[in-house]
């Protein structure tokens, strides 16, 4: 008598809508707040500083849940914990929309930052249901929804924000998010916990998140100026005392969250500066087009509403779009390296030619789409690059580290662009002066311009 083997579990067109649908709420979710940052600035009556940190609290929480959040599925199964990670994005997008001040709004934004996870967790699932070959299909149809719900994001906030409230942005993407969530848990079948090598590296992931809101809070109360020297230094300690726990943690867990190890490679640390660089100049030159785009004032400005700002930001999220698949293209014909010190070039030009010119939009707008181009080519060169640089084993760290940099990067930018124009507002108007936006574009672009130099006296070094 012969045995019944059972068939492999696969799932079908429901499942897989699910996933898609639920990528395109989270991507909405994410990005209504960039179009809105200046309308809640006003709202909440806060600087620029303080308005930063609404966009920045989600990418901390987000560098921190991407990493883990493989993990967790990996030993709980994807479907279980996308389910969590659901429920809490779910109530910190109602919680935002019900915010009535910042610090609660900023707790609405930290509990959604653990969206970021739900990619590689819709990941695991479509790797255990589906054959090889619909896998990538199954993937990039989820990417793409992603990224389209950040088109969507950009240009729904305004209308939203300008028909009902501001609170409707979070609310109904968070009220689409639970509706879709509860189809997936009908239609998708649960998946057996993989054996888990290593534990979940907790104390790293704590201190990180502390380290990263320790710089940006300190960012915030340093450019309010009136603080004593002593005050000042106490900000300083905290971030250099939680960041030297996090390494120390790194080098001695025996699963770390990102291996530290790795940046003893020239090739890898080069990879995390420029990186870093390219992420933080791109990151403060849109946040100071944010603030410009709104500001009105005499002699510059443009005083445009959230929905006028949604528009003119669209062709740049389309530009980064497109070159995240340029990237890997470009750096296999013409190498990582050339395209970076290309795109960087472009940056630094970019960025420095913006202190002169910025009177007009489409300036702005097409400048945001330089970078937002170059800047996604060069950061998807160094990860295509940084694949062939290590080994086989240790492409997944290596990469991690890196997309966690990018994260960081990009945090760092708008962080530091929030404090550029609090330090530079004139305290009888409470608008920045166009000057801080001068010395804003020409920081980002000495500092890009910069990078190349660092680069080319490390690569000497690495040879010699």
């Amino acid at each position: 008598m012969s045995e019944t083997v059972a068939s492999p579990i696969r799932i079908g067109k429901p499942s897989i809508g699910a996933l898609g649908v639920l990528a395109l709420a989270l991507g909405t979710l994410q990005s209504v707040v960039e179009p809105a940052l200046p309308l809640l600035q006003r709202e909440l009556d806060v600087s620029p500083a303080e308005g930063a940190l609404i966009a920045n609290t989600v990418l901390i929480t987000g560098a921190v849940a991407a990493p883990v959040a493989g993990k967790l599925g990996d030993r709980y199964g994807g479907k279980r914990v996308l389910v969590w990670l659901m429920a809490v994005v779910s109530a910190g997008g109602l919680l935002a929309g019900l915010a009535p001040n910042l610090p609660v709004l900023l707790l609405g934004q930290v509990l959604q930052g653990v969206m970021v996870g739900a990619l590689p967790l819709s990941f695991i699932l479509v790797r255990k249901y589906l054959p090889t070959e619909q896998t990538q299909v199954a993937v990039g149809l989820v990417v793409a929804l992603f990224t389209g719900g950040g088109m969507v994001g950009t240009l729904i906030a305004g209308p939203l924000a300008e028909a009902l409230s501001w609170h409707w942005m979070f609310a109904l993407p968070a009220i689409a998010i639970i509706a879709t969530t509860l189809v997936l848990v009908r239609v998708m079948p649960h998946d057996q916990p993989a054996p888990s090598a290593g534990g979940i590296d907790w104390p790293g992931a704590v201190l990180l998140s502390g380290a990263l809101l320790a710089l940006m809070l300190g960012l915030v109360v340093v450019t309010r100026g009136g603080l004593p020297p002593a005050a000042i230094g106490a900000v300083a300690v905290a971030v250099a005392g939680l960041t030297a726990g996090w390494v120390v943690v790194e080098r001695r867990a025996a699963s770390p969250m990102v291996d530290l190890r790795m940046l003893a490679r020239p090739a890898m640390w080069h990879s995390v500066v420029l990186t870093f660089v390219m992420t933080a100049g791109s990151g403060l030159v849109a946040f100071l087009m944010l603030q410009l785009f709104a500001v009105s004032a005499d002699g510059y400005g443009f005083g445009l509403n959230t929905t006028d700002i949604g528009l003119l930001l669209l062709p740049g999220a389309i530009a980064g779009a497109v070159s995240d698949s340029v990237g890997g293209v470009a750096a296999r014909r013409f190498g990582p390296r050339a395209v970076v010190v290309v795109g960087t070039t472009a940056m630094a030009a970019t960025m420095i030619a913006l202190a002169s010119l910025h009177t007009e939009e489409w300036q702005l707008v097409l400048a945001r789409v330089l970078i937002a181009f170059v800047a996604g080519i060069g950061t998807t060169a160094l990860l295509a690059g940084i694949t062939t640089a290590v080994e086989t084993e240790n492409i997944g760290i290596a990469t991690s580290l890196l997309v966690v940099t990018r994260v960081i990067g990009l945090a760092v930018g708008f962080q530091v662009g929030g404090a550029i124009l609090t330090a530079g507002t004139d305290p009888t108007t409470g608008l920045p002066a166009e000057s801080a936006f001068i010395t804003g574009f020409t920081t980002a672009g000495v500092v890009s311009a910069l990078s190349l130099l660092v680069v080319r006296i490390t690569r000497k070094g690495a040879r010699a």
